[in-house]
């Protein structure tokens, strides 16, 4: 047999991955490299390897998905072995054959089995061969919109298109009425195309109310395959996870061997090697069918390994060494219940929408069952250029109840302040009852959390209240010494304007040392720091930390994060954005398409482009209807956040 020993491991990835396989590598002996763009030159994975390269630009085409130039930096660094965490080149068979070519191990499976698992079309028609089953749809390779309307037909609305060729949501749509559906393939396309680089679909049945429920499989290079056990990835949005668990909720042993069983068959038929994943879609009567297997480790791999006691990525250095699997199916058993929650830059109340920013404040929470894997850095910015997921919160109990309240605390104890984060809504979805009684499915959020949901206030009075105290004490305490809450006229009031979203309150607010009066409420800061404050309010004593950002404050306490504008000396906005006939980038991000020209009349909500940020793509309308006077970009082009892209004269009411 060829020898696979090697001692020196590249990390082709960033963010929380690289960091997770750099402490994994370092625990089994290997020296480690990473890898970076200009964009994460001061990022956690660059500190934590033993040696670290500079591959290019920020855009991962120049960087992370340069095959060629990480295979150059592994050879300038007598890297012998490259692990490639997920996404990027992970499931690349290109990549993996370069690796071949060049003498490097590749930790993961060989560029066969990828490119067989690659395709979903071509997958699905391998597992239907296998065995296992599959949802009813369309895999076949004429692409003609005719050929896909006749399918969707004969399978019956509703239908899901898919890009062939991807996965995390992009490529995806769902589709209820047949009138939809062309619309529905140009838009998989254009987003399958960016993503991928391919625009093949495919058609499936739309599973209504499933669970989405995968099987860890994992292969040797002697033929030896075993499972261990199964996650509950239901809650998602956009067909991306949000909350994973092991085990799932309704699964018994008979249901876990038939799917166990499935998988194994699966990753057999393509002789696998490695960390692999089986996703199957379960319905309520308990059928399950394949969705699609992931050539690599996945996100949410630490469930698996609290419940089994299992370390993924040790056994992937050990299974890419050459080594045989050190158990067997017998001998894997799963103990207590675990559940991760993914960690996003993004808004909830704004539809999801990526965010962008510095970190200001970052205090990741620890405690017993508690593990936080992550890659961020207090005073880095969160860049456009990569995915927003920043860390995920995992916890760790004897019962499902026990790590769900875990979990809740963890993510209370989490700050991250500066750039908004799904953090409030991670921890609603815990909280609510359908979760706690284990029976989400897929539709959980489209069902419990509308936007209208999303955007309900919570402690938000007492937070405006607080970060107008915080404001005025940190001020004061940058100002000349001794003169903190003391007024020429005596005890006086100061105004506050601060602003959320469109929202803005102007508060009046008086200061007697460290006590504060707002309103009908009192504030009394108890001890303060420069990022974490006790404080005295409503007859209680809480905490919380904050940061302040010239203009903007943030202030997070019970779990959640309320962030205000200072609006005390500035000019009144506009009370719409875009109503004054300009649209402007809300993040940056790279121009995907632009549908109109100067000259051209629009109405309100008709699409005027669409910019590519975070791996998603954002579809930007006229907020008025009028003519386009000016059109400022082009396909291609690469944006910064507030960027003029089109302006349009209002059309006369």
């Amino acid at each position: 047999m060829a020898q696979y020993k090697f001692s020196k491991l590249l990390i082709a990835n960033r963010g929380e991955i690289a960091c997770r396989v750099i402490e994994g590598a370092r625990k089994k002996g290997y020296r480690t490299v990473a890898v970076f763009s200009e964009a994460d030159a001061h990022a956690r994975h660059v500190s934590l390897a033993d040696e670290a390269v500079l591959i290019g630009p920020a855009p991962v085409g120049q960087s992370y998905l340069s095959i060629e130039k990480i295979i150059d930096a592994a050879r300038r660094t007598g890297a012998d072995a490259i692990h490639p965490g997920y996404g990027f080149l992970s499931e690349n068979e290109d990549f993996a054959a370069a690796c071949e070519k060049a003498g490097i191990v590749f930790v993961g499976p060989s560029p066969k089995a990828i490119e067989a698992m690659g395709n979903k079309a071509a997958a699905k028609r391998l597992m239907i061969e296998a065995g296992v089953p599959c949802v009813p749809g369309y895999q076949g390779k004429e692409q003609d919109d005719d050929i896909f309307i006749k399918e969707a037909k004969r399978i019956g609305y509703p239908v899901m298109v898919k890009a062939a060729a991807g996965g995390g949501g992009r490529g995806m749509r769902l589709v209820h009425d047949a009138k939809d559906l062309k619309n529905a393939l140009a838009s998989a396309r254009s987003e399958a195309t960016n993503a991928f680089g391919s625009p093949e679909l495919i058609l499936e049945k739309a599973v209504v109310g499933p669970r989405h429920v995968e099987i860890q499989v994992m292969a040797d290079r002697h033929g030896n395959v075993v499972h261990l056990g199964e996650r509950d990835c239901s809650v998602q949005r956009r067909h991306q996870k949000v909350l994973e668990e092991a085990p799932c909720p309704v699964a018994d042993e008979k249901l876990r061997d038939a799917m166990g069983m499935a998988a194994v068959r699966a990753a057999q038929s393509i002789n696998y090697v490695g960390a692999g994943t089986v996703e199957f879609l379960l319905d309520k009567s308990g059928e399950f069918y394949f969705l699609e297997m992931n050539t690599r480790l996945q996100v949410e791999h630490p469930v698996t390994e609290c419940v089994t006691g299992v370390d993924l990525v040790a056994l992937q250095l050990d299974v890419a060494a050459g080594l045989e699997l050190p158990l067997t199916q017998a001998d894997v058993k799963l103990a207590g219940h675990a559940i991760e929650a993914r960690l996003y830059a993004e808004d909830p109340t704004n539809h999801f929408l990526p965010q962008t920013g510095p970190v200001l404040v970052w205090h990741p929470a620890s405690g017993d069952g508690v593990r936080i894997d992550h890659g961020v850095v207090e005073g880095n910015p969160v860049s456009p250029f990569y995915d927003p997921m920043l860390a995920k919160v995992i916890a760790y109990g004897a019962s499902r109840e026990e790590a769900r309240r875990r979990l809740i605390h963890a993510l209370s104890e989490t700050s991250l302040l500066g750039v908004t984060t799904n953090k409030g809504f991670l921890i609603e979805m815990l909280a609510h009852p359908g979760f706690a009684d284990g029976s989400a499915t897929t539709a959980f959020i489209g069902d419990n959390f509308p936007d209208e949901k999303l955007h309900a206030a919570h402690q938000v009075e007492l937070a405006r209240a607080l970060a107008a105290a915080l404001l005025i004490d940190v001020a004061a305490d940058q100002g000349p010494g001794g003169f903190k809450g003391w007024w020429s006229t005596g005890t006086a009031l100061a105004p506050v304007k601060l602003a959320q979203g469109e929202n803005v309150h102007l508060l009046a607010v008086k200061q007697q040392g460290a006590l504060y009066t707002i309103g009908d409420r009192t504030i009394e800061i108890v001890s303060r720091t420069d990022s974490f404050t006790r404080f005295l309010a409503d007859g209680r004593e809480g905490a919380a930390r904050f940061a302040i950002d010239g203009a903007n404050v943030h202030v997070d306490f019970e779990g959640r994060v309320y962030s205000f504008e200072d609006q005390t000396y500035a000019p009144a906005a506009s009370k719409e954005a875009g109503s004054d006939g300009i649209v402007r980038a809300p993040m940056s991000g790279r121009i995907v398409s632009v549908s109109v020209k100067a000259g051209d009349t629009v109405e309100k909500g008709q699409l005027l482009a669409v910019l590519e940020a975070m791996k998603m793509e954002h579809q930007l309308t006229a907020v008025v209807a009028g003519k386009i006077e000016t059109v400022s970009v082009a396909a291609g082009a690469q944006v910064e956040p507030r960027q003029v892209l089109v302006t349009l004269a209002k059309a006369e009411a």
